[in-house]
């Protein structure tokens, strides 16, 4: 079957978009692949880790624009060049507006640290922490126009320890990502994901 091409979005160290290339090495991708890295930091580790896998790179400077719809219409021709038909954000840390969004309704994907709709948006880790709460987690949910508002694809629990800091519940969190992530994007591309009619609930085949 003709391979599903998709673009990973990152702005920091990249270590998602690293777990995608390395499913996609191991067979665990499925029919998914990764054709393109977009990061809006040119100095980011993520490019270096594109480098070495042999993955385009489309990178950019924000300010060199005049606004963001005007990055984001360049982006979108990226992608349509490429023919990318899922997006998927691996700490990618800008906001996104109609214009990136509403092409890729249905076909773009996020992942939180942090079982939503709780404590959306930045600090998740600390958020859960500072709280209080005995579990948190990671969700994988399609991106709409609101900030972590999106239907929920996947979740999966992390308890909270009595002497956890952010650092210790962050390295359990990120082992958690970098394996729900790949498994989600597989299925994806596999056409086992489907957005309800509502916009609200997701079907997934097992």
């Amino acid at each position: 079957m003709k391979p599903v091409a998709i673009a990973v979005f990152a702005s920091g160290q990249g270590s998602n978009f690293q777990a995608m290339v390395d499913a996609q090495r191991s067979g665990l991708l499925g029919l998914a692949e990764v054709k393109l890295l977009v990061c809006d930091k040119p100095n980011a580790p993520v490019i270096e880790r594109a480098q070495r896998a042999g993955v385009e790179t489309f990178v950019f400077q924000p300010k060199q624009y005049s606004s963001r719809e005007q990055y984001e219409m360049e982006i979108v021709s990226e992608l349509q060049r490429r023919q990318i038909q899922y997006v998927v954000l691996a700490g990618y840390m800008r906001l996104l507006t109609p214009t990136m969004v509403n092409p890729y309704m249905g076909r773009m994907i996020n992942i939180h640290p942090s079982l939503l709709p709780a404590f959306p948006g930045k600090d998740a880790i600390e958020q859960a922490l500072d709280y209080g709460v005995k579990l948190t987690g990671v969700t994988v949910h399609f991106v709409d126009n609101g900030m972590d508002t999106g239907a929920i694809i996947a979740q999966q629990p992390a308890a909270i320890h009595p002497n956890d800091t952010a650092d210790t519940l962050a390295e359990r969190i990120h082992h958690i990502e970098q394996t729900l992530y790949p498994r989600v994007v597989s299925q994806l591309a596999a056409g086992k994901i489907r957005l309800a009619d509502d916009g609200r609930h997701v079907m997934v085949e097992q």
